[in-house]
């Protein structure tokens, strides 16, 4: 005869088994997917990383009178006397094409920056001076270590007349590597070591604030006639489906959406933040009023009660007691719905924004890009060094976003009440 006891004591132990694996099979895909996010930020940031830090070059520049005139410094051939130091710190290069290459090794920028300099230290003209100045991108990764020396000549750009000429430099002590704030404090450009972030974080600033001064007010008022003035009809049945299923829609429609009404027919500027933080705003318009309608909902209905029952009116009860309390909630949606439009692409691409911009943009009206689509351009330009521009910028944006979800977990706490 079966003992049920030992029957059910088997059941009872298989049920704790399988539970176990659930547990574990669970703890498993977290531990994967945690694993897998910090290898791919990790390989991101690692990457961006060269891109904070900029190689300089030093050469002593005759500044004499007969080069640049004391009384009118900025009318000096300032590319002139670059090459000048470069062929005197190295005139065993002779030859047309091995100084075009000799000239490379200097930011095109550096004529610029020696007349700033210039200017800046006018003491120095008249005599010698030895003078950092910005080296190209190509000389920058081969100073990182980027350059693979053991490939054959044909197979890589940094030739070997650069590398001798690198390796003088970096002998003699005449190299080194600093902090590269151009990356925070230059527009776009079409050279990697004088590209920066400014005018499309610029661009991506005055594009969310359009954004958030036409969503957020909007997407709460239509929150709250839906949920506490609305009737309950098929019409307002009908409005619910299509904001839902806006919610779901892909972001480029919204673009072609923006491009037919707001440029083609309003004609508005095209490439201005205005039209970016239009277009976004009709994108993060279902995310908030879906998420302002439920924290409309979470207010307890004894609130509404208590308030109706003193002899408030419906308005009054609605603004003056429901929405304050629901308020957390509605912020907490639009900053979600905005962390989500920052990270868009795709719909500013239609409205013209993927242009080169190099100046900042100084109002909403002015020509702009934005972070995600600077990332775009510079992950399709074929120089090296926009790799590590490029990954430096995600891991910017990365930071924004987190920053953002973060803000409205501390509003979401900040001004949350428990009933």
């Amino acid at each position: 005869m079966t003992n049920p006891f030992s029957t059910e004591a088997a059941g009872l132990q298989g049920r704790h088994n399988a539970e176990t694996i659930f547990k574990l099979s669970g703890l498993t895909a977290i531990v994967c997917a945690i694993g897998f996010l910090v290898f791919m930020v990790g390989s991101i940031a690692w990457t961006g990383s060269g891109a904070l830090r900029e190689s300089h070059v030093q050469l002593s520049i005759d500044l004499g009178p007969e080069k640049v005139d004391p009384s009118n410094v900025e009318a000096a051939s300032y590319q002139t006397i670059v090459r000048d130091a470069l062929k005197e710190r190295f005139p065993e290069v002779t030859n047309r094409r091995d100084r075009r290459k000799l000239y490379g090794l200097l930011s095109p920028d550096a004529a610029l920056e020696l007349e700033q300099y210039v200017l800046d230290n006018p003491s120095v003209v008249g005599g010698v001076a030895d003078i950092w100045l910005l080296a190209s991108d190509d000389l920058d990764i081969y100073l990182k270590g980027d350059v693979k020396t053991e490939l054959d000549e044909s197979r890589r750009k940094f030739s070997d007349l650069e590398i001798g000429l690198a390796d003088s430099l970096v002998q003699e002590g005449q190299t080194r590597r600093q902090f590269n704030t151009r990356f925070f404090t230059n527009g776009d450009s079409r050279e990697p070591e004088l590209a920066g972030i400014l005018s499309s974080l610029i661009g991506s600033f005055f594009s969310l604030l359009v954004c958030f001064v036409i969503s957020f007010p909007m997407g709460v008022c239509a929150a709250i006639y839906l949920e506490e003035f609305a009737k309950k009809n098929r019409v307002s049945e009908f409005i619910e489906v299509n904001i839902n299923n806006l919610a779901a829609v892909p972001s480029i429609v919204f673009g072609l959406l923006g491009l037919a009404i707001f440029l083609n027919f309003f004609g508005l500027p095209r490439s201005s933040p205005l039209v970016g933080g239009m277009v976004l705003a009709l994108m993060t318009l279902p995310t908030i009023i879906i998420a302002s309608r439920a924290a409309l909902r979470a207010v307890p209905p004894s609130i509404r009660e208590a308030a109706l029952g003193i002899g408030a009116s419906k308005i009054q009860t609605t603004f003056h007691h429901v929405a304050p309390l629901a308020l957390p909630g509605m912020l907490t949606g639009a900053i979600v719905g905005m962390a989500r439009a920052l990270g868009e692409t795709a719909p500013l691409l239609m409205i013209g924004m993927v242009a080169f911009i190099a100046d900042v943009p100084k109002g909403i009206l002015d020509s702009a890009t934005a972070l995600p689509v600077q990332i775009f351009l510079w992950a399709d330009a074929p120089q090296r060094a926009f790799e590590e521009k490029t990954s430096a910028a995600i891991i910017v944006l990365l930071l924004f976003l987190v920053l953002m979800n973060l803000l409205a977990v501390l509003l979401r706490r900040k001004f949350e009440r428990r009933f």
